[in-house]
C-alpha cells in the first residue's frame, strides 16, 4: 500500500511504501515493544510481536497517511502502540475482570519498570487532560514515553526545535507528575 507524504510547506511530496517503512523499522518497533513489555507480570497476554503487529494493522488501515519523515513514522507508531496498550489495560481493569483504579506516581512509571494496568490507564487519562491544555506536550509525551524516542528523535517527528522538545518534556513531566497525585495525596 503507497501512502503519500509530504515534508511540510511547500516541499515535493513523496510516495512512502507503509509496508516496506514498516520493515524498515521492524526491528526498532520490537524494541519499543518489548520495552513496554518486559516488565508486565506473568500470564501477561500480548506479546512483542503481537503489539508490533496490531500497531502494524492500525497505521495499514489508516488510508489518508501521510508519512512527513521516518520519525514522523515512528511517532505514529509509538501512539499506536500506546492505544493498543490502553486498550489492554482497561479490558483488563473492567469491572468483570475485577479491577479498581489506584493513582500511581508518574515516577514509577517509567518504561523500565513494571507497568500495572491501573497505572497506563491513569496516564492516559491524564495524557487526554494535557492535550486539552497543551497538545505538544502531550505528543512529546508520546513520543518520549511511550515511544521510546530521544530528544532529537521528538524533535525531528514533531517539527520542532531540540531545546523546545527538552523544555515541553520537563513541564509535562511535572504536569503530569501533578496530576497522578492529586488524588492520593503527597508521594511518601
Amino acid at each position: 500500500m503507497n501512502q503519500q507524504s509530504q515534508s511540510g510547506a511547500g516541499a515535493p511530496a513523496l510516495n512512502i511504501d507503509v509496508d516496506g517503512l514498516f520493515l524498515a523499522v521492524y526491528d526498532e518497533l520490537r524494541r519499543i515493544a518489548h520495552r513496554h513489555l518486559q516488565h508486565e507480570p506473568t500470564g501477561h497476554t500480548l506479546t512483542t510481536t503481537d503489539l508490533v503487529h496490531q500497531a502494524y494493522l492500525t497505521l495499514s488501515e489508516q488510508t489518508r497517511a501521510q508519512w512527513s519523515s521516518r520519525a514522523h513514522f515512528m511517532s505514529v507508531a509509538a501512539t499506536a502502540m500506546r492505544r493498543i496498550l490502553i486498550d489492554h489495560a482497561r479490558s483488563r481493569l473492567s469491572t468483570k475482570h475485577g479491577g479498581d483504579m489506584k493513582r500511581i506516581p508518574l515516577e514509577t512509571a517509567a518504561p523500565t519498570v513494571a507497568q500495572p494496568p491501573d497505572l497506563l490507564v491513569a496516564l492516559d487519562e491524564a495524557l487526554v487532560r494535557l492535550r486539552t491544555l497543551d497538545a505538544r506536550q502531550a505528543q512529546v509525551v508520546e513520543c518520549r514515553f511511550f515511544g521510546g524516542m530521544t530528544e532529537d528523535e521528538t524533535a525531528e517527528a514533531l517539527g520542532i526545535a531540540v531545546r523546545t522538545t527538552r523544555r515541553d518534556w520537563v513541564k509535562a513531566r511535572s504536569w503530569l507528575f501533578r496530576e497522578l497525585y492529586a488524588d492520593a495525596g503527597e508521594p511518601t
